[in-house]
């Protein structure tokens, strides 16, 4: 019997993997503060702007003809004025002394307007609409793509609540933004300059005075953004928390009906609900400040400018046409700034939002893809072994130790070497390093110091599709999507004809099962698999891995929802397909290690024993002491 080295220590986690909000508050505990103890993630300066920019950079063409025709509704809209000035002053008279041709042409020139306006109107909406869609397209699948490039150790202290909220409100205020408040925006710009050139135009005084007034709405205006964003930010973490919570609850609803946690997680749902409605409200208060403020502003103006202009009117000094069209002119001015509110109700929102999102797709894989992947040496039909198959790898863990960062070290420094074609079982109590061994050699994470190797190739320099098609793994939880039990069983190899699919359900010993159920292999098997029981769903997964032809395999407790007659036959269909596989089998139940050429044994972190079935069943070790407990049970 061999025994590796390495000095034993405590592994942290009922399943090898700390969570971080379970994991003890010491060294590597996620601390108050951590980002992944809260709603945000870091975002580094101008990472927002420049995630805007790069969605909008491919559609510039769009965004300017968008302009482009806003720009020319407006000019039409904001003619009106122009067309009363010119009928009270001109035409009206005119048509006195029987000329009725100048007041036919003003109503000709509103029809025209009008109809001018709803042509460009609807091209704006049209351009605008495609823009948006476009961008919003490109930002869902960014953060789907990046959600599923992200390693698991991030998705292991990132809720999938937060990953969700992040593609689902988070995305729809920017479409908010980018639908409506960016017409509004525009509409503001656009008929602020415009109209204070014009009034300048018609009277100097006049639009001296509307210039005036646009200080103290600029001041309201800086106020209001500086609550507004601490309120959106507060309303957009909000929302977050409730979906996480009816996440993880509706994903464990069983235990939540098994120790009658409704009552609890309505108290805890409803008190985070609140916090919602509370920042929403806050939102929403902010708001109507502004509206108010920036009405009492507009009314002043125009009642200022009135009465001026009409002692100047009686006067002589100005014009009663000129007047009608600056008053005219002033309420088309604060009109749009009055629905400005409505611009940075939504600028406000989706700038918190895209700052989530942009921390989202800052970061970074701690299991990046290699600048310059190697390939693994082809396995020829000169090295196969007598059965005809090709053999396994070799895997070594040279000079390795892991330790996650919630907590500390699990796997202390030490070297293993899994001959190619080898079928090994580990065995040990629960927290012992089993599973992060495993975790390891499919690089689910990467060592913390030394290398996991594959025929002397560092997994590290690999690439993730060669290294999918050498590693394999099968977990306890057998995962199954959402389509038929053939799409399920190919996932692996998706170019597979039905004629493989039913040969690896045949050799696991599905096939029975599987033509027995209403549709046969073209049956839905619905969310998470939930259509078939959970020893189906495991037998599943086995032809799922033994299609996809792997030269390692690894099998995490992956007899574990079977009954004994289940696991029998399943262990019968294991000897073929790991036949001639390298095989890493995790195994609680002792029976599971009879298929097994060698068996590990770990505590604490390391590997105590090592050695031949036979060979420890017969010593005085750990593992003959599990071997007889185990004996005693079933006997």
């Amino acid at each position: 019997m061999t025994t590796t080295t390495g000095t034993p220590v405590e592994a942290t986690g009922p399943d090898e993997e700390p969570h971080p909000q379970e994991a003890p508050r010491g060294a590597g505990a996620p601390r108050p503060g951590d980002p992944f103890d809260q709603d945000d993630l870091p975002t580094s300066p101008g990472a927002t702007g420049a995630l805007l920019r790069s969605l909008l950079a491919p559609h510039r063409r769009g965004v300017w003809l968008t302009v482009v025709a806003l720009l020319l509704q407006q000019g039409a809209v904001q003619s009106g004025p122009l067309l009363v000035a010119y009928a009270i002053d001109s035409a009206v008279p005119a048509f006195r002394d029987h000329a009725y041709g100048p007041l036919v042409a003003v109503g000709i020139g509103f029809l025209l307007t009008a109809c001018l306006s709803a042509v460009f109107q609807y091209a704006y909406i049209r351009l605008s609409a495609r823009v948006s869609q476009d961008v919003l397209l490109d930002l869902r699948g960014r953060i789907f793509r990046q959600a599923q490039a992200l390693s698991v150790d991030f998705h292991d202290r990132y809720t999938s609540g937060r990953v969700i909220s992040r593609a689902t409100t988070d995305v729809e205020s920017l479409r908010e933004l980018l639908s409506e408040g960016l017409q509004e925006l525009v509409n503001v710009i656009l008929a602020s300059l415009y109209i204070t050139v014009m009034l300048l135009w018609l009277d100097l005084g006049i639009g001296s005075v509307a210039a005036a007034s646009f200080v103290p709405l600029y001041v309201l205006i800086r106020l209001y953004r500086q609550r507004a964003a601490r309120a959106y930010e507060e309303r957009s973490s909000a929302i977050a928390a409730v979906i996480v919570k009816f996440v993880e609850t509706m994903n464990g609803i069983r235990p939540v009906r098994a120790f009658r946690r409704e009552q609890a997680n309505d108290a805890d749902f409803g008190r985070l609900n609140h916090r919602h409605e509370r920042s929403n409200g806050t939102a929403m208060l902010e708001m109507a400040r502004y509206v108010v403020g920036s009405r009492v502003l507009a009314n002043t103006a125009v009642a200022g400018m009135v009465l001026w202009g009409a002692y100047r009117v009686a006067g002589g000094t100005l014009a009663l046409g000129v007047l009608a069209a600056a008053v005219l002119f002033v309420r088309r001015l604060y009109d749009p700034i009055d629905r400005l509110a409505m611009f940075l109700n939504a600028y406000e929102s989706a700038a918190a939002s895209l700052k989530k999102i942009a921390g989202l797709l800052e970061q970074v894989p701690s299991v990046p893809e290699p600048a310059q992947p190697r390939e693994l040496p082809e396995r020829t039909a000169a090295v196969r072994d007598p059965g005809g198959e090709l053999p396994g790898r070799d895997v070594e863990f040279r000079d390795v130790s892991f330790g996650y960062r919630t907590g500390g070290e699990v796997l202390p420094r030490f070297d293993l070497r899994l001959p190619a074609g080898q079928t090994v079982a580990v065995v040990g109590s629960t927290g012992a390093g089993k599973s992060t061994l495993a975790k390891l050699l499919a690089r689910f994470y990467d060592p913390s110091h030394g290398q996991v190797l594959l025929d002397g190739v560092d997994l590290r320099e690999l690439s993730t599709a060669a290294l999918r098609r050498g590693v394999v793994m099968v977990t306890q939880e057998a995962f199954l999507f959402s389509g038929t039990v053939a799409e399920n069983i190919a996932i692996g190899r998706p170019e597979s004809s039905r004629e493989e699919i039913e040969r690896a359900a045949k050799a696991i010993g599905a096939h029975d099962f599987i033509a027995a159920l209403p549709d046969g292999y073209d049956t839905d098997v619905r969310k998470r698999g939930g259509r078939i029981s959970a020893g189906q769903r495991q037998l599943v997964a086995f032809a799922r891995a033994l299609l996809a032809d792997p030269a390692v395999l690894i099998l995490d407790e992956a007899t574990s929802s079977l009954d004994i007659p289940g696991e029998r036959a399943v262990q019968r269909a294991m000897r073929t397909v790991l036949h001639g596989r390298t095989a890493v089998v995790i195994a609680h139940r002792l029976s599971t290690v009879e298929i097994a050429d060698r068996v590990l044994v770990m505590e604490h972190g390391a590997i105590v024993e090592d050695g031949a079935p036979a060979e420890l069943i017969d010593g005085s070790g750990v593992f003959a002491e599990l071997h007889r407990a185990w004996r005693d049970s079933v006997d």
